[in-house]
């Protein structure tokens, strides 16, 4: 198997696109490692890919609390003794007009996507470094390379983890450590179903048209992407076998954005 004996950890895999790529890296032979806030949900999750994998287990996460991530990540070491591949997945979304958007907010967003990405990047890289391996994964967007209306801190975030990936990529080489973004479309998740209406009301449009002619508009099928998609293309860069793919963003969006 892919991840056969490889330990991974993945923030925000209590549900969403999380959820499916630690089944997908649970099927493909990884231990694997549910680290989210919601402890109840991560705990079930755990327990769901215990027929999928060899192990699992939950830890309490928020990303944004340093205390959090270095006791999350110590515990895995306790478990497990090592850690193979860092996810970082865990994220929210803020739509509203920049002029109308509130200072807290985009504090908010920043941390949770970015701080997040720093603090479990700097925990996992600790222990990567010393057993000279790992890959990690940021979960970006299409919006990590275009921008779009109502979404300053989110997009601002999600551009920001390709370079961060980029800096990991170069200080990780020597260790053998990769580093890489994937940016998916829009997923079907709760994340993006509570921004149709939204927006709707923002952009005064119809839900449909939302749909239609903003989320999907520039895709060549008019397909949203699925957490199929984006688990299959964590694995291919999870289980990558050399720095020939370091430092790169991959794009899953049916097209919307071409490179």
């Amino acid at each position: 198997m892919q991840l056969e004996n490889r330990v991974a950890v993945i923030t925000g895999a209590a549900s969403g696109i999380g959820k499916e790529i630690a089944r997908t890296f649970a099927q493909a032979g990884a231990t694997v490692v549910i680290a989210d806030r919601n402890v109840a949900a991560a705990q079930e999750a755990a327990k769901e890919l215990g027929s999928c994998g060899p192990r699992s287990m939950a830890v309490t996460m928020d990303v944004t609390s340093e205390s959090d991530v270095e006791s999350g990540i110590a515990e895995v070491i306790a478990a497990y003794g090592r850690i193979d591949v860092l996810v970082s997945n865990a994220g929210i979304q803020i739509v509203s007009p920049l002029d109308q958007l509130p200072y807290g907010d985009w504090k908010r967003l920043l941390a949770i996507h970015l701080d997040g990405a720093f603090l479990t990047t700097r925990a996992g890289l600790r222990h990567m470094y010393r057993q000279g391996s790992g890959s990690i994964i940021y979960v970006g967007s299409v919006h990590s390379k275009e921008a779009s209306l109502l979404k300053a801190p989110y997009v601002t975030a999600k551009h920001g983890l390709i370079g961060l990936a980029k800096v990991v990529a170069k200080e990780g080489a020597k260790h053998g450590v990769r580093a890489n973004v994937i940016c998916p479309g829009f997923v079907r998740t709760p994340l993006v179903d509570k921004q149709i209406p939204e927006q709707a009301q923002k952009l005064g449009i119809s839900e449909e048209a939302v749909i239609k002619d903003v989320m999907l508009k520039d895709t060549v099928d008019g397909e949203f992407t699925t957490v199929r998609d984006v688990a299959e293309a964590a694995l291919f860069l999870a289980s990558f076998g050399s720095n020939a793919l370091t430092g790169q963003s991959l794009v899953v969006s049916h097209g919307w954005f071409m490179q």
